[in-house]
C-alpha cells in the first residue's frame, strides 16, 4: 500500500459539510468583527480552495476570490453559490 497522505479536506468537505474544493460559494455572514477588506467579501462569489482546522473543534473554508485574495471563512458564513 502506498503511503500516502489523507486529504483531510476532500475528507472533511465530504463528511460534514456537502462542499468541495472548487466549488463556488457566496460569503452569506460574517459571525466576528472583521477587517474591512473581509467584510467587502460578504456577498461576493468565490471559489473554496481548502479547508484547516480553525481552534481543534472547527473547520475553516480557505476561499479565493476573482481578485486573487483569499481568506478563510467558517462553513456557515457560506453557501453555494447559484
Amino acid at each position: 500500500m502506498a503511503n500516502n497522505p489523507l486529504n483531510w479536506g476532500m475528507v472533511l468537505s465530504h463528511c460534514e459539510f456537502g462542499m468541495e474544493i472548487g466549488q463556488k460559494v457566496k460569503v452569506c455572514r460574517l459571525r466576528d468583527r472583521v477587517s474591512p477588506g473581509i467584510v467587502s467579501k460578504l456577498g461576493k462569489v468565490g471559489t473554496i480552495r481548502d479547508f484547516r482546522m480553525t481552534d481543534g473543534s472547527g473547520v475553516g473554508v480557505i476561499v479565493q476570490f476573482d481578485d486573487n485574495s483569499a481568506t478563510w471563512f467558517f462553513e456557515d458564513e457560506l453557501r453555494p453559490a447559484e
